[in-house]
């Protein structure tokens, strides 16, 4: 009996290890993911870049951003490859800004798809997929603002030209990414890439097509570069070497470098297919780590433990310093995404505990904007790496992005009033909480057939977009209004326009195409099944949903997962009756 406290004891003390140990492998895991998409569409993501014409276009650029940054799963690619561009003059600043804008909208996906594996428990699936999406929606209302904003006034572009011209910027080399030099041991082991040719494709390097992404020859070391022979002023000893003829110097680069020590340094596969292998596998390890790391939270912040960790984290600063809170938890999220030169693994890591309910969505929203704000150091290291006769314009991309995120803080953070992404990330939560498919569904829409279909309509001129965009954006903000008038001042509206019943069912509800996919997932059951020609007797729940309207299920589901008696209804006494 007295060694079971001593057990306990060392049971708590070992899970703490292992949430460490998930963590790293699920923050290697989003490395690889990185990796596996850049594999799949790296190299169409430099065609796309490739087209100047198209990019001259700024809504045409905004999409690109949008699907590139999606292909890779990293703005920190594709803002590097905007910056690489605009130093090497292939893309003006005022083209390369829209994209930049596209590049942060298609950031946000990861966190997104992060938040799906959390879809067994409704409750956490609602908080999780608020939280993810309150990024999305903050992305999209600042770009729906300030694109027609930049395009009109040209702003950003004015405002960072005299910015550059007020600082004194000089070269200097890259910040080393702490977070990589812990990840990179592990990581390199599976997969490394040569992204230099994805930003070659980018710049029209036609000879570059048909290299691999797969990095096979990796630099030595510098302690064993810095033992070969030199002169004392920094140049390669001639004498001593014989690399004056450029024969020579070629077999003097070959011996800094040497063979890459990874699983598919030898391998003969398409980049595409060990793409779609990494891809499989990097996420069965992210879901296993998600999984797992929920696990173990759970059974780590529960009791008293947890509400103190939940008062520390979301309870404001006491009177009258509670409005600096939120402003102190931008800087932490902008310092923790600048360790981790990353936003997708801060975000992704985040999305979890917000699920669990440790981090409130309204604390989750200034941690976000942080590290909105955290990941533009990335393409401002970046810039100063530039040579100095393109140092000034790639710096203004750079800060470019940098005052795209400021202008979204100032527009959707100061006022309570104005902090929309989070009631509109509670709304895409609560309606992912009761119609699950709805998560892929908006992940599909938001980040593909939209943005296609953007692109397609602004590749046709001007006019077809202002004519189709114009009335499309009229619609949606009459729309929002009457929804906002029907839930606080309904008696403002006409009787009739007091509800959306006036519109048939699958224009206002998603209860129909619910019942579809319900219905579908149903007969796929049975197929797999067999059983096609005689109903199943084994399962019986089933039959009862097929046959109940799906608006019941919810509700049904709920008192299913919660079998408490009211407390304001005593046991019903019995009564003689007779039987039927």
């Amino acid at each position: 009996v007295t060694s079971f406290p001593t057990y306990s004891l060392h049971c708590s003390l070992l899970k703490v290890p292992l949430m460490f140990g998930f963590l790293y492998l699920f923050v290697c895991s989003l490395d690889v993911l990185s990796s596996a998409f850049q594999l799949a569409g790296g190299k169409v993501a430099g065609d796309i870049f490739k087209d100047n014409a198209i990019l001259s276009n700024p809504v045409a650029g905004l999409v690109v951003g949008i699907l590139v940054t999606v292909l890779v799963q990293s703005s920190s690619t594709s803002t590097s490859i905007i910056v690489s561009m605009v130093a090497s003059g292939l893309l003006d600043v005022s083209s390369a800004i829209p994209i930049t804008m596209g590049s942060n909208i298609g950031t946000s996906v990861t966190n997104t798809i992060v938040a799906l594996m959390q879809a067994g428990d409704r409750d956490d699936f609602k908080r999780a997929f608020a939280g993810a999406t309150v990024h999305d929606c903050f992305n999209w209302l600042s770009v729906l603002v300030l694109l027609p904003l930049e395009v009109a006034s040209g702003y950003l572009h004015r405002v960072t030209k005299i910015a550059v011209a007020t600082l004194n910027i000089r070269s200097g080399q890259d910040a080393p990414s702490l977070l990589k030099v812990i990840t990179e041991p592990f990581t390199c082991l599976i997969i490394q890439l040569d992204k230099s040719v994805i930003t070659g494709i980018a710049m029209g390097d036609e000879s570059l097509s048909n290299r691999s992404l797969i990095k096979v020859w990796c630099e030595l070391p510098a302690q064993q570069v810095s033992s070969l022979p030199a002169s004392p002023t920094g140049f390669l000893n001639c004498s001593s070497l014989g690399l004056c003829n450029p024969e020579s110097a070629r077999t003097f680069s070959n011996t800094t470098r040497q063979k890459c020590h990874h699983l598919f340094v030898d391998s003969s596969l398409p980049d595409l297919a060990i793409g779609l292998m990494l891809l499989a596998g990097s996420l069965v390890v992210l879901c296993t780590c998600l999984i797992m790391l929920v696990k173990l939270l759970n059974s780590v912040l529960k009791g008293q433990a947890a509400k103190a960790i939940q008062k520390v984290i979301n309870t404001d600063l006491p009177f009258p310093f509670g409005w600096v809170t939120g402003y102190f938890a931008i800087l932490v999220g902008a310092a923790m995404t600048f360790v981790m030169q990353s936003s997708s693994v801060f975000t992704s890591a985040i999305t979890p505990l917000i699920g669990l309910g440790v981090i409130s969505i309204e604390r989750a929203y200034p941690l976000t904007l942080g590290s909105n704000i955290g990941t533009t150091t990335t393409a401002i290291l970046d810039a100063l790496a530039s040579p100095g006769d393109k140092l000034a314009s790639a710096f203004q991309i750079a800060l470019c992005h940098f005052f795209f995120n400021i202008s979204g803080i100032l527009l959707w953070y100061p006022l309570p009033c104005t902090r929309l992404p989070i009631h509109m990330a509670k709304e895409l939560g609560e309606c992912t909480a009761k119609y699950r498919w709805f998560a892929v569904l908006y992940l599909i829409v938001c980040f593909l057939l939209l943005p296609s279909l953007v692109f397609g309509i602004s590749m046709a001129g001007w006019e077809v977009l202002v004519g189709v965009g114009t009335p499309f954006l009229g619609l949606l903000t009459c729309v929002a209004m009457v929804n906002v008038l029907q839930r606080r001042k309904p008696s403002h509206l006409p009787k009739w326009l007091q509800t959306w019943d006036l519109l048939p069912s699958w224009l206002h509800s998603l209860q129909p195409m619910d019942r579809l996919i319900t219905q579908a997932t149903l007969c796929c059951v049975n197929r797999c099944s067999g059983n096609l020609d005689e109903p199943s007797e084994a399962s019986p729940q089933i039959k009862i949903r097929a046959d109940l309207d799906i608006s019941v299920l919810p509700y049904l589901e709920e008192l299913a997962l919660s079998p408490v008696p009211s407390p304001r209804l005593g046991p019903l006494p019995l009564q003689s009756a007779t039987r039927l």
